[in-house]
């Protein structure tokens, strides 16, 4: 099984163009990854860290995940890609209500191309305001003493450096999904968490050491790790499958047609989207309020925190709603009925046209339901569990589910790379099943 594996990855780095696409991905990762080390001008980061571990909490814990540990020292990608997804959320909403939006978005590469550049300009707005609210926050924060000089001249600053960064991120997302390997955006959040796994281990092992945590629950933690990992590579690989029949077509003397197929319909279509979309949105007023020091907002805040019940309610709400409202943009009942009717197919037992395409609702329907209950399980009870035990985050089930998933998505494409060009792939039978399979 290891000579195999050497095998494989032999046959990635033979193709020269997936040779450079992963080489380019790796290396805006490690861009990244520094940048993420990089402070922002009159704050003492590394106290404010220490600070902000000690007493900053779940939410804390939860949104330092997000930013790969630079929201803790506030470095110049403080705020990581959260502002990107926050616009990319707003533009798709808006997408559905406003007839504009609506028109260009079916106006294939340009439109899409215009919807990417008011994302662009919403992730500046957001980004800004959300920097504006940090720069407040350190400036009221314990007294103003990790601030070196407080007053507009830092506030803008602050403004501007951590827009710029987020900025920055932003375009390193783009150019790896354009000339790398994989989604940028998600696979800019897979180095983050995966980057502050080691401290983690780290961490657990202390307490461990130290006699906080025992040597059964470490255990029970593996076990379900492991567990949640396999729940999540079976299910992301599940599907249901549809039949579809076509009519035979006698065409001079040729005969077209008469071949049976299906549609596979995910168990998860959304993948990592629902969780990524809803912990931004929830990230959104929490970074915020947490840096406000006002009672009431700062009550807001706590309620807002990993662990809290409003916290869970919402958390699992916005998967569910997004789980759905995801599958709909990428999937439209009418029009593969429409499509199928076209070229004369038909699911057998169904007549085609409306029949079809109410069919092919229902069947989506209430799989999207078990793969947003699926969601919501793996995102919300590890993450619980870990919670009452005093565990990092980089454990809990959000952070599985974005590890495992995007790196089966990244897998998937390489995948296919190798099998356009009469390699093996990675499985000894059939190919690997991405989320975009």
């Amino acid at each position: 099984m290891f000579e195999r594996l050497l095998v494989n990855l032999q046959n990635v780095f033979k193709i020269q163009e997936l040779r450079t696409r992963i080489l380019f991905t790796m290396g805006m990762l490690g861009v990244y990854r520094v940048a993420a080390h990089v402070p922002t001008p009159g704050i003492n980061g590394e106290e404010l860290s220490k600070f902000l571990h000690q007493q900053g909490g779940a939410l804390m814990g939860f949104l330092d995940m997000f930013s790969g540990g630079a929201l803790a020292k506030v470095t110049i990608v403080a705020l990581g890609i959260m502002p990107y997804i926050s616009a990319s959320i707003i533009l798709q909403l808006l997408t559905v209500v406003v007839p504009t939006l609506t028109k260009l978005a079916k106006e294939g590469e340009r439109g899409r191309k215009k919807i990417i550049q008011y994302t662009r300009f919403g992730t500046i707005g957001i980004g800004l305001v959300q920097a504006f609210g940090i720069a407040v926050g350190l400036e009221k924060m314990n007294g103003g003493v990790f601030v070196q000089h407080p007053g507009w001249s830092f506030r803008l600053m602050t403004m501007l450096t951590i827009t710029a960064g987020t900025a920055f991120l932003m375009w390193l997302g783009e150019q790896i999904t354009e000339r790398g390997i994989g989604n940028g955006i998600s696979l800019i959040i897979f180095a983050g968490i995966v980057a502050n796994i080691p401290k983690a281990l780290i961490n657990t092992y202390n307490l461990w050491e130290t006699g906080q945590l025992n040597s059964i629950f470490l255990l029970a933690l593996a076990v379900m790790m492991v567990g949640v990992t396999a729940a999540i590579v079976f299910l992301e690989s599940g599907r249901r499958k549809i039949p579809v029949q076509y009519a035979k077509r006698v065409v001079g003397r040729r005969v077209y047609g008469g071949q049976n197929t299906h549609i596979p319909l995910k168990i998860n279509t959304a993948g990592v989207i629902p969780p990524i979309f809803a912990s931004s949105l929830i990230a959104f007023p929490a970074t915020i309020a947490g840096f406000i020091q006002i009672a009431w907002v700062q009550g807001l805040s706590k309620q807002l925190a990993p662990g809290s019940l409003l916290y869970t309610i919402l958390y699992v709400s916005l998967i569910i709603f997004f789980a759905f409202f995801y599958t709909a943009v990428v999937l439209n009942p009418v029009d593969m009925a429409d499509n199928m009717k076209k070229y004369g197919g038909f699911i057998p037992g169904v007549r085609p046209g409306q029949k079809t395409s109410d069919f092919i609702y229902r069947v989506l329907t209430r799989i999207t339901f078990a793969g947003a209950v699926y969601l919501s399980v793996v995102c919300v009870i590890p993450e619980l569990l870990i919670y009452q035990a005093g565990l990092p985050f980089f454990f809990g089930g959000t952070s599985l589910l974005i590890v495992v998933g995007v790196g089966l998505d990244t897998a998937q494409q390489i995948e296919t790379h190798m099998i356009t060009r009469n390699y093996e792939g990675f499985m000894r039978k059939g190919r690997l099943k991405g989320r975009s399979g």
